[in-house]
């Protein structure tokens, strides 16, 4: 449901997703170009973003902001409502296009690797667990390339990681 322009309120519970459609790596120091990966279900982000927004919330202690690549998830609104809480919602056409950046109150930020909504089941999953496992340096094509090791088609170019192995979006 909408509330005034440009926000999407949900409550916390409605359209959560399985814990199989997102994976974190454990808190650690940060490593490779992705925090984990997430599966979402369509690519419209309004209804995808609050059940997200509310597991990240406590890996993050609340979510101030969310970035997204602006091409790949079209008509985002501006500001999320989760619970009492809003979300500011930031498209980056400098962001790579197969992730998505929360960021919390404190600064600390998760990168997801995002799974393309209509993949294979078993090869998300593949993709889900490796993106998620502790010290996993692989680059964002190589987490999405199908099996026999050809990539997947990636839109936008491919960050470089930060020192400590960690990628920041193009903003």
């Amino acid at each position: 449901m909408t509330s005034g322009p440009n926000v999407t309120t949900h409550t916390a519970t409605e359209g959560l997703h399985p814990a199989t459609r997102l994976r974190l790596k454990p808190k650690a120091p940060a490593t490779g170009y992705v925090d984990g990966a997430w599966w979402p279900e369509s690519r419209d982000l309004g209804r995808e973003l609050p059940a997200l927004l509310t597991v990240l919330g406590v890996r993050l202690h609340g979510v101030e902001r969310f970035t997204y690549h602006l091409e790949t998830w079209p008509g985002t609104p501006r500001k999320i409502r989760v619970g009492d809480e809003v979300v500011r919602a930031e498209g980056f056409r400098t962001q790579p296009a197969d992730t998505v950046t929360a960021i919390g109150s404190s600064g600390e930020r998760v990168t997801l690797l995002v799974v393309p909504p209509d993949t294979e089941a078993e090869f998300a999953h593949d993709v889900l667990m490796t993106a998620a496992h502790r010290g996993n340096n692989d680059s964002i094509a190589g987490l999405l390339a199908a099996p026999g090791g050809e990539p997947a088609e990636i839109d936008g170019d491919l960050p470089r990681p930060r020192p400590g192995g960690h990628t920041a979006p193009g903003n």
